[in-house]
C-alpha cells in the first residue's frame, strides 16, 4: 500500500505544522532511548486544567526526565497536527493524546508504537473492557486509556412521571419504545436524533451495543457491511420505527442551542449518551435541577447487561520518537499511575477499575459528588456510572479514517431523519461513500452494502 497516499490525504497547509514541528523530537536513529533520562514532548489538550500539575508531579518522581507539554487544542486539531508531522517525516511528539476512535487510524499506518513492547498488555484486566478494547489492533495495544465513556440512559423523571412512565422499569428497547409513545402524547419527545455528524458517536455506541460490526479492518483490507449485518439490521429497524411514528425530534442536533433549550424546558426527556454527560446537563439544563436521573442502557434482550462506549481518549507513543521508553513511562504514569488519580480528581471519568471501584469515586459525601447528586435529585450518580463502565462489551473497531466517517455520516444519514429516504437507503449510500474514500486512501475495500 502507498503509505504516503493515506497520510497526505489528511494534510493541511505546511505552515500550520511549523510551530509544532519545531518542538518535536527530530533526532535520527532507532534507539528507544534511556527510560530514566530523556527530554520528551507531549501533545494533547487540557480539559481538566491539570497538565501543569501532572507534568510537575511526574518530573519529581522521575528526575531524569523532562516533559514539554504543547496544548494542541481540540482532539481534531491534535489529530491534524500529528497527521502533518507524520507526513513530513519529522516533528512529531513523543507522546500524543488521541480520541479513542482515531487510534486505529495511526496504528494501521504504522505510526504508533505497539505498547506490548513495554509490557502494556499486562494491564488488560486493570482497565474497563470498553476503553481497553477500542485501543487494540492486530492483537496489539496501541494506546493506554485515559478515560471511559460508557453509554448510559439519562432521563427527566418529572417528564416521565407526567407521561405516566416509570423509567426505572425500562429494561429493554421495547420498553423504551412504549415509553416514547406515552411521552410524545404529552407533547415532549423521548429524545432527539437528526442524523447529523454530532450523532455519529451515539450511533457507533448504540450499534456496538446491538452487536453490530458495520466495518471490519484487517490491515489493508476493509469490509463494510451497513445493512446486512444482523446488529445493523436491528439498529436500523428500530430507528426507522421511531422516525416513522414521530417519536423522536429529528430536527434537533446534539450540542446545538436548540438541544440545550429543549433539555432545559423538558421537551426532550432523555438521552442515551456517555457517562461524562452530568456536568453538561448541569450547565445546559439548569432549570431541570433535581429532575434528572441516570440508569443503565436499555437492552436488546431482557436480562442482558451489555454496554458500549461513547467517547474517550488515550495516550500513545509515536513511532518517530527516539525516546520511546521514557515516553511510555510518562503515558503509563498518566493512565495507570498516580497521574490517573489526579485526572479523576479534576473531572476525568476514569477507565481504571481501581478508581471506578474506589470509595472516593462513589462516596456521596465527597464534595464534587454532592453537587452532581443534588442536580440528580439525590441519586448517587457515580455509583450507577461505575457499574455501567464495568459492564460486558463486545469487540468493536473504528475505521482508519474515522474523521471522514463522522463527517460523511451527517451528509448521508441526515437525509433519512428528514424523511427524504429510508434509513436503510441512507446507510447504503453511507457505505458507498466510505468504500470509495477507503479505496482513494489505498485500502482494499469490500462493500457489502
Amino acid at each position: 500500500m502507498r503509505h504516503t497516499k493515506k497520510i497526505l490525504a489528511a494534510v493541511v497547509a505546511v505552515s500550520a505544522l511549523t510551530g509544532l514541528a519545531a518542538c518535536g523530537n527530530s533526532q535520527q536513529g532507532s534507539s528507544k532511548g534511556d527510560p530514566n533520562k530523556a527530554q520528551i514532548v507531549f501533545w494533547g489538550w487540557d480539559s481538566g486544567n491539570s497538565m501543569k500539575e501532572l507534568v510537575s508531579d511526574f518530573e519529581k518522581a522521575n528526575p531524569g526526565i523532562t516533559v514539554k507539554f504543547n496544548n494542541t487544542g481540540t482532539a481534531s486539531e491534535t489529530q491534524t497536527a500529528l497527521t502533518n508531522a507524520v507526513a513530513a517525516g519529522k516533528g512529531a511528539p513523543d507522546v500524543v493524546m488521541l480520541e479513542d476512535p482515531t487510534v486505529t487510524q495511526f496504528a494501521v499506518t504504522g505510526d504508533l508504537v505497539p505498547l506490548n513492547e513495554f509490557g502494556a498488555d499486562k494491564y488488560a484486566k486493570d482497565f474497563a473492557a470498553g476503553p481497553w478494547n477500542k485501543l487494540q489492533y492486530d492483537s496489539k495495544t496501541y494506546a493506554l486509556p485515559i478515560d471511559s465513556g460508557p453509554e448510559v440512559f439519562f432521563y427527566n423523571q418529572a417528564v416521565f412521571e407526567k407521561a405516566g412512565v416509570d423509567a426505572s422499569q425500562i429494561k429493554t428497547w421495547d420498553d423504551y419504545y412504549e415509553a416514547a409513545k406515552k411521552i410524545r402524547a404529552i407533547g415532549s419527545y423521548i429524545t432527539n436524533n437528526s442524523g447529523s455528524s454530532m450523532e455519529y458517536q451515539p450511533f457507533t455506541a448504540q450499534a456496538w451495543q446491538a452487536g453490530a460490526q458495520p466495518w471490519k479492518v484487517d490491515g489493508e483490507k476493509i469490509t463494510i457491511d451497513m445493512t446486512k449485518d444482523s446488529g445493523m439490521k436491528k439498529y436500523i429497524e428500530f430507528q426507522q420505527k421511531l422516525i416513522d411514528e414521530d417519536l423522536i425530534d429529528t430536527k434537533i442536533a446534539n450540542w446545538s442551542d436548540d438541544w440545550n433549550r429543549s433539555l432545559n424546558d423538558g421537551t426532550l426527556a432523555s438521552l442515551t449518551i456517555g457517562a461524562w454527560m452530568p456536568i453538561n446537563l448541569m450547565n445546559g439544563a439548569p432549570d431541570q435541577a433535581g429532575n434528572w436521573r441516570v440508569a443503565q442502557l436499555p437492552q436488546w434482550e431482557d436480562g442482558q447487561q451489555v454496554s458500549a462506549e461513547d467517547g474517550g481518549s488515550a495516550l500513545a507513543v509515536v513511532k518517530q520518537s527516539k525516546q520511546q521508553a521514557a515516553a511510555y513511562k510518562f503515558a503509563e504514569y498518566l493512565t495507570h499511575g498516580k497521574g490517573a488519580d489526579t485526572m479523576a480528581a479534576t473531572g476525568t471519568f476514569p477507565s481504571l477499575k481501581r478508581l471506578l471501584e474506589s470509595k472516593d469515586f462513589t462516596d456521596p459525601q465527597v464534595e464534587a459528588n454532592k453537587k452532581v447528586n443534588d442536580f440528580f435529585g439525590g441519586q448517587n450518580v457515580n455509583e450507577v456510572l461505575s457499574q455501567a463502565a464495568q459492564r460486558e462489551v463486545s469487540k468493536f473497531q473504528y475505521l482508519p479514517y474515522n474523521p471522514f466517517a463522522q463527517t460523511t455520516f451527517g451528509d448521508q444519514i441526515s437525509k433519512a431523519y428528514s424523511k427524504e429516504i429510508t434509513l436503510e437507503k441512507a446507510f447504503e449510500n453511507y457505505s458507498k461513500a466510505l468504500a470509495e474514500h477507503g479505496e482513494q486512501q489505498g485500502y482494499s475495500v469490500t462493500n457489502k452494502g
